[in-house]
């Protein structure tokens, strides 16, 4: 398993090298957002463990970042025990755990270890893409602080949209996700959907819009 981890006290990112490496991870170490956000969109961990305060992007922005680029690596924050506030912040952009500082080697170790164990069946509680975020939790779609209730199948058909932002997605592949496969529902149903979605996502002005492609389907890509 391959660990990235950011952290700007240099102490304790030799520490955490030296202990994941010790524990037979093979780890990487970087020293603040930027470099955090760089080394964690090539795709090639499995995990990351980002301290919330850095220079420059902190933690909380490094990982809302990679959830609106769609990258689902687990990640755990790092944080001092009074930072409660920005430890619920951390959650809500995407994280799985935080562990405050400072901590046991025993308990972070366990807690990366649960962090990995649930990376095959990891499925973000929100899905982000251009401002537009889904809560798979409250079925709300929101935008900054404007937020917007779905029916359930409004909350289906941009669900698949957005695992699939900027791809066209085919009014056969939304039928089947949100009716099943063999349902007798006509195509003008999904239709129907999406011009509500539309209409809820205007509502609370939100950046992204889903476009017809004629012969095609529906693509969910950022406005003008």
């Amino acid at each position: 398993m391959k660990i990235l981890i950011a952290e700007d006290d240099t102490r304790l990112l030799k520490s955490l090298l030296h202990i994941f490496t010790l524990n037979k991870f093979s780890a990487d170490g970087v020293s603040n957002g930027k470099e955090a956000l760089e080394y964690a969109l090539t795709g090639e961990y499995d995990g990351l463990v980002l301290d919330i305060m850095m220079p420059g992007m902190d933690g909380i922005e490094v990982l809302k970042t990679l959830r609106r680029k769609s990258v689902t690596t687990p990640a755990l924050f790092l944080t001092a025990r009074t930072e409660v506030s920005q430890r619920v912040d951390g959650l809500d952009a995407g994280a799985d755990d935080y562990l405050p500082k400072p901590f046991s080697t025993a308990e972070l170790l366990a807690r990366v270890r649960a962090m990995l164990r649930r990376k095959e069946n990891y499925i973000p509680e929100l899905l982000t893409f251009g401002g537009l975020t889904l809560n798979r939790s409250t079925y709300e779609i929101s935008c900054q602080t404007n937020r917007q209730a779905l029916s359930g199948k409004e909350f289906q058909v941009l669900e698949i949209l957005m695992q699939k932002p900027g791809m066209i997605v085919t009014a056969e592949q939304i039928l089947t996700h949100v009716w099943g496969w063999n349902a007798e529902i006509d195509t003008s149903s999904v239709w129907v959907h999406i011009s509500n979605l539309r209409k809820k996502m205007d509502k609370i002005k939100v950046p992204v819009i889903i476009r017809f492609v004629r012969g095609a389907g529906y693509i969910l890509e950022e406005g003008p």
